[in-house]
């Protein structure tokens, strides 16, 4: 029902515009009543971001699963790589509510609420991480909104193409870019003068229920393993 609802509304934001779309007609389009809307949404804003709180979710998750040993500034950054690859599962969906963002200025407000909670998530994090600095909490806010700026520029680079860019090679040089400016520590294969094979190949065999986190900490932990041997 909240696939059908998002659906419904979506066709009738592109059919009539988003101002002119009230929830009387998403529900009726969608064939249920009131209530099951607002069982899903609080409001029609909702609903053009209906996957944001699984993302908020996951990247709690995902800050809250590391060890307390792991670069900081990288699990952050990872953390964000998350969010773009939440997009990059709708690539259709997430170009038509970039389009729809774009052109009604409450949405873009609306978005920007949603970025504010992602970035004082990863903040929440870093200053735990730098409590020992007295830097710390500056320190943190800095680095969260570097995450969240390099992350949105990659988004906003893939969303221009129509989804058609490499969306992981955008993400991968944005972070590198803040991992390579805020971390303490040495880039992976720095210390040794390695770099990993050209022709690694690594496979992860997850269940389908498994969130996103936790598939990336199997890849890289597959990947640590191949360094050692």
């Amino acid at each position: 029902m909240r696939e059908a609802l998002v659906a419904a509304a979506f066709e009738l934001f592109l059919e009539r515009g988003f101002e002119q779309t009230t929830i009387d007609d998403i529900v009726s389009l969608a064939g249920v009543g009131r209530r099951s809307f607002f069982r899903y949404f609080p409001a029609k804003e909702d609903v053009v971001f209906p996957d944001h709180e699984r993302g908020l979710a996951d990247m709690t998750e995902f800050l809250e699963s590391g060890t307390g040993e792991e670069d900081p500034v990288k699990h952050a950054s990872d953390a964000a790589r998350l969010v773009l690859r939440m997009y990059a599962e709708q690539p259709s969906f997430s170009v038509q509510r970039y389009r729809l963002t774009r052109k009604v200025p409450g949405l873009r407000a609306y978005e920007l609420s949603v970025v504010w909670r992602y970035e004082h998530t990863l903040a929440h994090y870093l200053r735990g991480r730098f409590a020992d600095r007295p830097d710390g909490a500056l320190r943190a806010d800095v680095i969260a909104a570097a995450v969240v700026a390099a992350h949105n520029h990659a988004l906003r680079t893939w969303l221009r193409s129509g989804g058609e860019s490499d969306w992981v090679a955008e993400v991968e040089s944005a972070m590198a870019f803040v991992t390579g400016t805020w971390s303490d520590r040495p880039a992976e294969g720095a210390a040794d003068g390695g770099e990993p094979g050209a022709d690694e190949v690594v496979v992860l065999v997850a269940s389908r229920r498994a969130p996103l986190w936790r598939m990336v900490q199997g890849i890289e932990s597959a990947l640590g393993e191949s360094r050692k041997v």
